[in-house]
């Protein structure tokens, strides 16, 4: 089970989703609360143990800055929500190689099976990071969507799936006995206030999302 906490803003919430067991975190370059600046970043990431994977996580921003921040920031990987580009994973993959980890953001809507089958078709992503949305927000809306609904786009698809949207402590096992992804994602759920990460809350969040997915595995199929 994959796990990445979001939504970073600080070096002493970084290193304590490293010392829990996260396998990755993520800093918001887009427009939100938790928002961070590439200076800011570029003040953690040196700190940080190398096998933790950094994201990036961009809204609209364009390849050249992308590249910018992956390589002043630090970072092993982005995040990539809307983009105007249609070739802009292409071409961050092009760039970076394996060396860079590039996740796509889908929004649950009704048609999930379909933004599944269409992402398949792009070769140069590592995952896909099915989110919720609101009129205002693309992520890190603190809302869940319909897991029932969606269970069986999840576990039918060949792509590693992330789960996220209104993750917390509390629900993540439910979460994970009913999609079965490749990996989940909070942010907002493990939080003290907006960009401050609740330690307890946060080795809470990663306890409970690898214990159900080892219940997973020992179960007899």
């Amino acid at each position: 089970m994959w796990i990445k906490i979001c939504g970073n803003t600080n070096l002493e919430d970084a290193l304590v989703a490293a010392e829990v067991g996260a396998d990755a975190i993520g800093f918001v370059f887009a427009e939100s609360p938790r928002r961070v600046t590439m200076e800011q970043v570029r003040t953690i990431t040196p700190h940080l143990p190398e096998t933790l994977e950094k994201y990036g996580v961009f809204v609209n921003w364009d390849f050249e800055q992308i590249v910018r921040a992956v390589e002043k920031g630090g970072l092993t990987g982005v995040q990539l929500h809307a983009s105007r580009d249609p070739l802009l994973a292409p071409k961050l993959r092009e760039r970076f190689g394996d060396a860079l980890k590039i996740l796509r953001v889908i929004h649950y809507a009704g048609d999930l099976g379909a933004q599944l089958k269409a992402a398949q078709a792009d070769l140069s992503i590592d995952g896909v990071l099915v989110d919720s949305r609101t009129a205002t927000m693309v992520g890190g809306t603190g809302i869940q969507f319909n897991w029932q609904t969606a269970r069986r786009s999840f576990r039918e698809s060949q792509l590693r799936l992330v789960a996220a949207g209104g993750l917390s402590p509390e629900n993540v096992a439910a979460a994970v006995h009913t999609l079965q992804p490749w990996g989940v994602d909070v942010s907002s759920g493990v939080e003290s206030a907006p960009g401050k990460k609740n330690p307890f809350r946060v080795k809470a969040f990663v306890n409970s999302a690898k214990a159900a997915a080892d219940e997973i595995t020992a179960s007899p199929r």
